[in-house]
C-alpha cells in the first residue's frame, strides 16, 4: 500500500540525516547534498545501516554495488529483494525533469492536489531550444517563441517549491552532474539518459513523467529489482581510444535490448584510470542498450571532480563509508563481460541504430561496401553525452593541429556545450576560440540536434546524406526529422577529425589529408586535461531558487493557449470482463518512442495533450502496406492518417489496440508516447516485448502493455482482425489474460497474453491511471 509522506516529513528526515551524520563524523561539518540546497544533507550513515540490515537477511553474502545502493534506499529494508523478481520500493534523494517532459509532469502534479513537492526537485530548460544560427540567436529565439511555456514552468516551480534552471543554464544531465549528484546516492529523472550520474557513483534511473510526479508527491519509487551485468575493465585507454568507445563496444555486445531489466556495473583495475566525466559518458549511453541504469565504484577522479565543483565536504563525508561505494569481493553478477582498454579501438556506430558497431580499422571498408552517402554533410560535438572539459579540450587539440597545418573544415561543424559552467570555462581557456577560429558554429547550452531540435535548410526531407556526432542516439529522423539522414555516433575526437576529412572514407589513425602546401598531414592522437587546470567557473546566473512559500504564486496558464492545456484524469475502468477491440495498427519493425510520438517540431505541444496527440504513431510503419501514417479504417475501408483513424474510432466508441514486435517503445522516456494513445482511445498494446520505461508509462496511464506468450502469434494476427481480451475481472499478478482473435477469413483462434502487472499496477488500471489513485490519496 502506498502511503503519502506528510509535507513536513522531508524536513524531519533531513534533521535526522544531519544528526546521524554528525554522530558518524564528529570531526566534520554536515555535507550538503547540493551546495544550492542548504537544508538537505547527505545521510551516509542511514544508508549504510540499511545495507547492513539487508545483508544480514541475505546471510551476509557479498553484494554488488548496485545492490548496496538500492538496498540502502529501500523504503522498508525488511521487504523482499529477490534479484530479478521482487519489486523494490525506493526512497529517491531527488527528482530531475527537463522542460519538454516537465510540462505534462507539472500539469499532472497540479491535478493531484498537493501544495508543495515533498522530494527535492529541479526543472531544466534544455529541450526547447532549436539549433539553427548559433548560441546567441537561437537562445533569444527560444525565449521569444516559448515564452508562455517558460512562464508556466517558472510559475509552477515557484508555486510548488521546485528549482528552475532557465534557458541557457545547460542540459539536465550536465547540470545534475555539476550540482546535485554524489557517490552512493539514488535519484530519478524524467529522461532515459539520467544514468549519466553513474560517473559520480550515483545511481540515476530514467522514468516517465507520472513516476516522477509520484516521487515529487513523497511516495516511494517502484522498480523491478534489476539483475546486474558485471563489466570488468582491464588495461588503460591510450591514443585515440576514449571513454565513448567503451560503451560503443558494449552496445555491439548487448544490442539495444540486451541490458533490459539490468543495471550495468563496471569494476576492475581499468576503472581507476577513467575520468569522472568519462564515466558519465558511459553511464549516459547505457540507455542505448536498454539498461535500467549503470554504476561505477567511487574513484579518486570522482573526488577530484567533486572538489573542483565546490563539494569538498562531500568527499570528506563519504570517506568512512568507502566500503559501501564499491562491490564486495566475490560479488556475483548475472552476466559477466570483460573489456581490455589497452586493446580497445575507437568505434563508429550506426547508421539508424546505436548498436551497429564498427571498429575504426574496418569502418572505411564497411562504408565502401554499403550504400551510405560517403560525403559528410555535418559534424556535431557536445550534447549531454560528451560535453565535458576533457571532451572539448581533446577535440580542440585536433582543431589546433589542423589549424597549424593550414587545414580548413570540410563540412559544417557544430559545438554544443553541456552547460553554462562548461561554456564559460572553455571560453576562458581559449578552447572556444579554437573552434570558432576554425569555422565551427557554437550552439546554445542545450540538447539541440541531439533531440531533433536541429532546423536544417541544406537538405530536403528524403534527401540522403550522412552526419557524424558525439550524441547518444541516432534513430531514423532523430536529429533533423529527415528519415534519409544517415546518423553515425562516435567520440568528439573522431567527429572532429572527420569534419576535416569531410568523408566517412577516412581513418584518422592512419590516413593523411593533403594540406594547401601539398604536404600530407596526419593527425596525432588527441590530448587534453581531465579537469580545467584553474578550475571551473561557477556560472549560476540562470539558476532560480524557489521561494520558501509559493502559495500566493499564480500559475501562468491561458485558457486560449495552444501550448499549455490543463488536463482531466482519464475515466476509470468500466468493470467489464472483456475488452473487444479493433487493431489501429500492426507495427512492422522497430518502433521507438520517436516513431510513436516524434520530437522536433512537435516539442512545442508537449504541454497540450490534444495537440500533441495529433502526431500519434505517424512514424510507425504499417505492416499492411509498409508505409508510415497510412492506415485502413477496418469499418469503412477508407485510408487515412494514424491520428485521424484513432480519432474516428474513439469518437465512435470503438476501443482499439496496437500490435507490435520486439522492444516496443525503446528510446526516449517521453510520457506523451503513452498519454497520446490513451487520450485517443487506445486501451492496450500487445507486443513481443517492451522497453522498460515505456512499459511503465503505459501502465501509469491506465493502458494494458501485454506480451504474446507465443511470440510467433504476432505473425498470425492480421490488421483487420477483431481482438477480444478477457480475464479482466480476475486480473491478478502472474496470471495471463486470454486473447480471442476473430478473422474475416479463417477460423477464430485463442492464445494467452502475459503481463508484468503487480497489485499496485492493477489499481492504476482500475482507477483509469496512476494519477487517479494519487488524487484519491490526497482528496
Amino acid at each position: 500500500m502506498l502511503v503519502a509522506r506528510s509535507p513536513c516529513s522531508l524536513a524531519a528526515r533531513n534533521a535526522m540525516a544531519g544528526r546521524s551524520l554528525r554522530r558518524a563524523l564528529a570531526t566534520h561539518a554536515p555535507a550538503y547534498a547540493a551546495p544550492l540546497e542548504k537544508g538537505v544533507t547527505i545521510n551516509y550513515q542511514a544508508v549504510s545501516d540499511k545495507i547492513k540490515l539487508v545483508k544480514s537477511r541475505l546471510n551476509n553474502r557479498p553484494l554488488t554495488l548496485t545492490e548496496k545502493i538500492l538496498y540502502g534506499h529501500l523504503e522498508n529494508p525488511e521487504q523482499d529483494v529477490d534479484r530479478g523478481k521482487a519489486h523494490l520500493r525506493l526512497q529517491a534523494a531527488r527528482v530531475a525533469i527537463h522542460d519538454a517532459n516537465a510540462q505534462m509532469a507539472l500539469l499532472q502534479f497540479m491535478t493531484a492536489g498537493i501544495p508543495r513537492v515533498r522530494t527535492p526537485t529541479s526543472v531544466h530548460v534544455d529541450h526547447l531550444i532549436t539549433a539553427e544560427h548559433g548560441a546567441k540567436k537561437d537562445l533569444a529565439a527560444a525565449i521569444s517563441s516559448n515564452k508562455e511555456v517558460y512562464d508556466f514552468l517558472e510559475s509552477a516551480c515557484a508555486k510548488y517549491g521546485i528549482a528552475f534552471w532557465r534557458p541557457g543554464a545547460g542540459i539536465l544531465h550536465q547540470v545534475i552532474f555539476e550540482q546535485y549528484a554524489y557517490p552512493g546516492s539514488f535519484f530519478i529523472g524524467s529522461d532515459s539518459h539520467t544514468p549519466n550520474a553513474a560517473g559520480l557513483g550515483c545511481l540515476g534511473i530514467g522514468v516517465g513523467g507520472m513516476e516522477a510526479v509520484e516521487v515529487m508527491a513523497g511516495l516511494a519509487y517502484e522498480v523491478a529489482s534489476p539483475k546486474v551485468i558485471g563489466v570488468k575493465l582491464t588495461g588503460q585507454l591510450s591514443g585515440w581510444a576514449s571513454h565513448k568507445d567503451i560503451i560503443l563496444k558494449l552496445a555491439s555486445i548487448l544490442t539495444v535490448k540486451g541490458g533490459t531489466g539490468h543495471v550495468v556495473e563496471y569494476f576492475g583495475e581499468g576503472v581507476d584510470s577513467l575520468s569522472c566525466t568519462g564515466m558519465g559518458t558511459i553511464g549516459n549511453m547505457g540507455a542505448e542498450i536498454g539498461a535500467t541504469s549503470s554504476i561505477f565504484p567511487y574513484t579518486k577522479s570522482m573526488g577530484r571532480f567533486l572538489r573542483q565543483t565546490r563539494r569538498s565536504a562531500t568527499v570528506e563525508a563519504l570517506q568512512p563509508f568507502r566500503e559501501d561505494l564499491q562491490a564486495d569481493e566475490g560479488a556475483e553478477y548475472d552476466r559477466y563481460i570483460e573489456i581490455n582498454l589497452s586493446e580497445l579501438e575507437p568505434h563508429v556506430n550506426g547508421p539508424f541504430t546505436p548498436d551497429l558497431s564498427h571498429p575504426i580499422s574496418v569502418f572505411k571498408d564497411r562504408v565502401a561496401e554499403s550504400t551510405w552517402p560517403t560525403q559528410l554533410s555535418a559534424s556535431h560535438i557536445g550534447s549531454c553525452t560528451n560535453s565535458s572539459y576533457e571532451d572539448l579540450s581533446r577535440a580542440s587539440s585536433l582543431a589546433k593541429q589542423a589549424e597549424d597545418a593550414g587545414l580548413r573544415l570540410q563540412t559544417p561543424f557544430f559545438i554544443a556545450p553541456g552547460s553554462e559552467e562548461i561554456r564559460a570555462t572553455v571560453a576562458r581557456d581559449g578552447i572556444l576560440d579554437t573552434f570558432e577560429g576554425a569555422g565551427g558554429t557554437m550552439l546554445a547550452n542545450a540538447c539541440g540536434a541531439c533531440v531533433g531540435q536541429w532546423k536544417r535548410s541544406d537538405f530536403e526531407r528524403g534527401e540522403k546524406n550522412s552526419i557524424i556526432s558525439s550524441f547518444n542516439r541516432n534513430f531514423v529522423g532523430r536529429q533533423d526529422g529527415n528519415p534519409a539522414t544517415h546518423s553515425f555516433v562516435a567520440s568528439p575526437e573522431l567527429a572532429t577529425a572527420f569534419a576535416y576529412a569531410g568523408t566517412l572514407a577516412f581513418n584518422p589513425l592512419i590516413d593523411s589529408i593533403p594540406t594547401p602546401s601539398g604536404k600530407p598531414f596526419r593527425f596525432q592522437p588527441p590530448v587534453g586535461p581531465e579537469l580545467p587546470p584553474t578550475g571551473y567557473i561557477a556560472a549560476l546566473e540562470y539558476y532560480g531558487a524557489p521561494p520558501e512559500d509559493g502559495a500566493a504564486v499564480e500559475l501562468a496558464v491561458s485558457p486560449q493557449s495552444e501550448r499549455i492545456q490543463l488536463i482531466t484524469p482519464f475515466n476509470p475502468w468500466d468493470g467489464k470482463d472483456e475488452l473487444e477491440a479493433a487493431i489501429l495498427l500492426k507495427v512492422k519493425g522497430k518502433c521507438t518512442t520517436d516513431h510513436i510520438s516524434p520530437a522536433g517540431l512537435w516539442y512545442k505541444y508537449r504541454g497540450h495533450l490534444e495537440n500533441i496527440s495529433q502526431n500519434l504513431l505517424i512514424g510507425a510503419i504499417n505492416s499492411e502496406n509498409d508505409k508510415p501514417n497510412t492506415i485502413r479504417n477496418v469499418f469503412t475501408g477508407e485510408w487515412d492518417s494514424a491520428p485521424s483513424t484513432a480519432t474516428a474510432y474513439r469518437d465512435s466508441g470503438i476501443k482499439w489496440v496496437i500490435v507490435a514486435g520486439d522492444n516496443y517503445g525503446e528510446g526516449s522516456s517521453r510520457e506523451v508516447a503513452a498519454l497520446s494513445p490513451r487520450f485517443m482511445g487506445g486501451h492496450a498494446v500487445i507486443a513481443k516485448s517492451f522497453a522498460r520505461i515505456h512499459e511503465m508509462n503505459l501502465k501509469k496511464q491506465g493502458l494494458l502493455p501485454l506480451t504474446f506468450s507465443q511470440p510467433e502469434d504476432y505473425e498470425r494476427i492480421q490488421p483487420s482482425d477483431k481482438l477480444t481480451i478477457s480475464g479482466l475481472e480476475s486480473f491478478t499478478p502472474n496470471r495471463p489474460l486470454a486473447l480471442l482473435v476473430e478473422s474475416k477469413e479463417g477460423a477464430a483462434w485463442e492464445t494467452a497474453l502475459n503481463h508484468t502487472f503487480t497489485d499496485l499496477h492493477i489499481s492504476w488500471f482500475k482507477a483509469g491511471s496512476a494519477l487517479g489513485t494519487l488524487r484519491a490519496m490526497n482528496a
